[in-house]
């Protein structure tokens, strides 16, 4: 049997924004890619308490193996996997070996910088919950680009990945 996976996507911020592209990327996951174990809290409000609270509720109601939050981040080119996150004084890491992972995949990096905003926040919030409950789960953060012709299979193989994965270390 494969892992219980939470996925998470925010809601658009700025005016000019017709989607954002980690929701864009979620579509895509639940049109193409559905697993009965995978959950979707998609469209989160770009408000950190609003969004940590959602997630954490989440987290706390289906108990997955696996978290995945995904943010759009629309000058990056390519999938970023995020190591830490800061808030309140400190730097949290995320369990997930991404050296190992990033090895495997083609359109993907590690970031040590998750942008001092609400994806930051958010990762913030979950790896704290995760450390503070002593749980064995694992999250990640990914910040995913700007759909396009030329990324948009690139991105979805890596995603897929990434996904499997985390599955088989999440066990």
């Amino acid at each position: 049997m494969s892992s219980k996976i939470l996925l998470t996507s925010f809601d658009t911020w700025l005016s000019h924004q017709s989607s954002n592209a980690s929701d864009d990327l979620l579509i895509q996951l639940q049109r193409n890619f559905l697993a009965q174990n995978w959950h979707f809290v998609r469209q989160l409000p770009v408000e950190i308490p609003r969004a940590s609270e959602r997630v954490i509720k989440a987290i706390e109601q289906l108990n997955p193996e696996l978290i995945i939050c995904c943010g759009m981040a629309e000058r990056r080119y390519h999938l970023t996997l995020e190591s830490n996150a800061r808030g309140n004084n400190q730097k949290l890491f995320t369990t997930v070996n991404l050296p190992q992972l990033v090895n495997q995949l083609s359109y993907t990096s590690i970031s040590h910088d998750a942008g001092q905003f609400v994806c930051e926040g958010l990762y913030y919030h979950v790896l704290s919950h995760l450390q503070n409950t002593s749980s064995t789960r694992k999250a990640l953060f990914i910040h995913v680009p700007i759909f396009t012709s030329t990324n948009f299979a690139q991105m979805m193989q890596d995603v897929r990945q990434i996904i499997a994965y985390d599955c088989s270390k999440a066990r």
